[in-house]
């Protein structure tokens, strides 16, 4: 059976499908609404299977700080001084054996709705990922919804202690938590946590900053950081509490029929915590995946050699594409940048956006979507490894909104409740085929999804023979007698590129000499094509206009 690329959908789970369109600064759930996990009905999710996606990643599904008072559900409120915005950060965890009430219709039967929609996620042919958060919690965790038997993170600490083996948190002994700014908006208490916990972002002092991760704190693997230990020279004899209770948890989610996990902020946890818990993970469910959140290319290998399966490839092609796009690099840095991994490159996800990037429809990057289709269509096309993009993306979704907490930054809020302004937020059964973005994308993920070429094949970059070609890129991919042409125009004018096949593609592929009609599988269009070692192809290309010349050759 032939292999399939895979193709990541992540939707930010509150937002998706909330059709309320009041849009009010700083509004509460009330006011502005929030989607539902019910939302996604085998309609839904039948068009995200029709459209090329093979996983959909739901964001922020697991209970997190929040203003809302669920209290009379049993959910134990969070103080408004530790909580970014109304809706809170999916990434300040609260509890990580609950769901988020936000996005229940029953509060009370949160969890069953959260089951069915993995039943009905694994019904439509999708896999589902979750995010797994690792290095932090919310300054106010509690688990009401732990199984029996298991001990609360840093229920058996001894806060007395900066650091010790078997804590869960890092204290600051003896001090309150005491920020260096304005907690506080008009909250009759103020919060009080004494000894301060260190924060999240390695904060480990107890006046965290403004751009400190101040709603979080730091969760303890036995890294020793109060005596300059490091996590890549951590050496154990014993295995921390921490270690044992994140197992546990992934075990819990796993159980659930989770298929993989996105882990936040992978990099700042110990590789060889990574390598002990995803060996046991991948032992009794060998299906789960790991998708890690690594920035620092120097140790994406050992990451990769501890466990995980993929590595976003952040600070190497989102990077470069995006300096492409924008004009402030050539195209021939793209080839640069897939050569940095290139051993590693099936375990590299690539993307244009995610939830803590720009939109590139903003004022920030791209200001249109169009300008983005050339870097879709490298980064789809171009290698065998998983494409991941993010919801709106492909309808041009802004993020132009100050929408409270977060500001008019180009991206779309993680931390108040909101809407999209796309067609999803009135009808999610007819959102794919709506506008001519929309269109592009769903062509470029057929391609993805039915050429063997693209999910099997090899990939031949001809930048290094087309030193010309400034703002065009162009590669081979060839799988069988099929051979992909792929010619990416990033300037804004039309253009006439001569790209060279050189004598070394014929012989790496196995294919001479020829001549073919081939079909452009996004236009339909077809075209005469001779090709021959060392000549040049003449392709015509409108401004930002990608061709993807199909040939069958003899």
């Amino acid at each position: 059976m032939a292999s399939s690329k895979i193709i990541i959908y992540q939707v930010f789970t509150r937002l998706y499908t909330n059709r309320c369109q009041a849009r009010k600064p700083f509004g509460t759930i009330e006011e502005n609404g929030s989607g539902k996990m019910n939302d996604f009905s085998p309609t839904v999710l039948k068009k995200f299977r029709e459209m090329g996606i093979t996983h959909v990643w739901y964001t922020g599904v697991i209970r997190h700080a929040t203003m809302t008072d669920y209290s009379q559900h049993g959910v134990p409120t969070q103080h408004p001084a530790v909580v970014k915005g109304r809706a809170g950060s999916p990434y300040a965890i609260t509890d990580y054996y609950d769901v988020d009430p936000d996005l229940a219709v029953n509060v009370d039967k949160r969890m069953e709705e959260f089951e069915r929609l993995v039943n009905r996620t694994h019904r439509a042919g999708l896999k589902m990922i979750i995010d797994f958060v690792p290095n932090h919690v919310a300054r106010q965790y509690h688990s009401v919804a732990k199984p029996d038997g298991v001990r609360d993170l840093g229920e058996d600490d001894n806060p007395q202690l900066g650091f010790d083996l078997q804590n869960n948190f890092y204290y600051c002994p003896s001090q309150p938590f005491a920020p260096y700014f304005d907690l506080y908006h008009g909250e009759s208490q103020p919060y009080e946590e004494m000894p301060a916990k260190a924060t999240g972002n390695d904060c480990f002092h107890n006046a965290p900053g403004q751009n400190d991760w101040y709603e979080t704190v730091k969760l303890n693997y036995g890294v020793d950081y109060y005596a300059g230990q490091t996590p890549s020279s951590l050496q154990l004899t014993t295995v921390p509490s921490t270690w044992q209770k994140m197992l546990h948890i992934l075990f819990y989610w796993a159980a659930k029929g989770i298929d993989g996990f996105r882990c936040d902020m992978a990099e700042m946890v110990p590789a060889c915590f990574w390598a002990w818990a995803t060996a046991q993970v991948k032992k009794q469910y060998p299906g789960v995946v790991f998708i890690g959140e690594v920035y620092n290319p120097q140790e994406y290998r050992h990451y990769l050699a501890s466990g995980f399966d993929y590595l976003y490839d952040k600070v190497g092609m989102y990077d470069t594409l995006r300096d492409v796009m924008l004009h402030q690099r050539d195209t021939n840095a793209i080839t640069w940048a897939w050569q940095q991994t290139d051993d590693i490159a099936s375990h590299m996800l690539y993307f244009l956006e995610n939830h803590d990037e720009q939109r590139l429809a903003s004022d920030f990057v791209c200001g249109t979507a169009q300008k983005a289709l050339p870097a879709l269509v490298v980064s789809v096309l171009m290698r065998q490894n998983p494409f991941m993009f993010y919801a709106g993306q492909e309808w041009g979704e802004r993020g132009m909104d100050a929408e409270g907490f977060s500001g008019k930054d180009g991206r779309t809020t993680i931390f108040d409740y909101w809407s999209l302004n796309g067609p999803a937020v009135f009808s999610p059964e007819t959102l794919h085929g709506t506008n001519d973005i929309v269109s592009y994308y769903a062509d470029v993920l057929r391609i993805a999804r039915t050429e063997q070429a693209v999910a099997e094949g090899n990939t031949f970059d001809l930048m290094y023979v087309n030193g010309h070609l400034h703002r065009q890129y162009a590669f081979l991919r060839k799988h069988d007698n099929d051979l992909l042409l792929v010619v990416a125009n990033f300037d804004d004018a039309p253009v006439t590129a001569a790209v060279t096949i050189p004598a070394h593609a014929f012989s790496y592929m196995g294919f001479g000499e020829c001549h073919c009609q081939a079909v452009d599988l996004l236009s339909g269009t077809e075209h005469a094509v001779t090709l021959a070692p060392d000549a040049p192809v003449s392709v015509d290309l409108q401004p930002r206009q990608s061709v993807v010349l199909k040939l069958q050759l003899p």
